[in-house]
């Protein structure tokens, strides 16, 4: 039997990248990776839709640093479709996480 292996344009290198300099810039606190990319650290490797990143705002609010981030994103040639960034196609959700 065959091993799925992880596709070539998936781009999470480059997604935790910008993350960290979301970090980097101040505009972050601190972030974590969710979703079915996290899971997959525990279970066995599945497709997954788009990796939701879960960060802890400088600001106050649920959409506290939203729009500052997509600001950010899209200036260094991320693309915006609905509620997420797209890198190299791949979709990305910000999510303001407050006392978790």
């Amino acid at each position: 039997m065959a091993i799925n292996q992880p596709s070539e344009n998936l781009p999470l290198a480059d997604v935790l990248r910008a993350a960290n300099g979301l970090v980097a810039a101040g505009m972050i606190e601190d972030w974590a990776l969710g979703g079915a990319l996290a899971a997959i650290y525990y279970v066995e490797p599945f497709a997954t839709y788009d990796a939701d990143i879960f960060f802890i705002p400088k600001g106050k609010g649920l959409t506290a640093g939203i729009p500052a981030i997509y600001a950010r994103l899209q200036s260094q040639g991320w693309q915006v479709e609905h509620e997420h960034l797209l890198i190299r196609g791949f979709p990305v959700q910000f999510l303001a996480a407050h006392g978790l």
